[in-house]
């Protein structure tokens, strides 16, 4: 039950077959994530609505990711490690992200490295 991987899946499935957006639980986690998607351009847009008592999340597909997933278990990296995490995640320099979570939020691999922080390995987007 990890509803982070569950909504990376979801976003994964989606984007193969073509559809331009798909629902899902909503959590802080993942809403910090989609914000630096969508900043990257990974996705259009969300929005977050009520249906019933749940909260939950409208993600507007952009069709660019070719690859999306999850890292298991979320590795703890410094500062230090983070271009071998990035040559194991990402198939070439300066195509694609991973997304980090720090004490300074949900960032990705190059703004870690440009602030000098190291943090939890959450997913790549390629």
């Amino acid at each position: 039950m990890d509803r982070f991987s569950d909504a990376i899946n979801t976003i994964k499935t989606n984007e193969r077959i073509g559809r331009v957006e798909c629902t899902m639980p909503s959590t802080k986690l993942l809403k910090a994530a989609l914000n630096v998607m969508k900043r990257e351009s990974y996705i259009k847009d969300y929005e977050e609505f009520s249906e019933g008592h749940k909260n939950m999340l409208k993600v507007y597909l952009s069709n660019k990711i070719n690859e999306i997933g999850v890292i298991k278990p979320r590795y703890a990296i410094g500062k230090d490690d983070i271009r071998r995490y990035e040559a194991r995640y990402i198939p070439s320099k300066d195509f694609g992200i991973l997304l980090i979570s720090t004490s300074k939020g949900i960032v990705t691999n190059r703004e870690a490295v440009a602030n000098g922080v190291g943090g939890r390995l959450l997913a790549y987007v390629y």
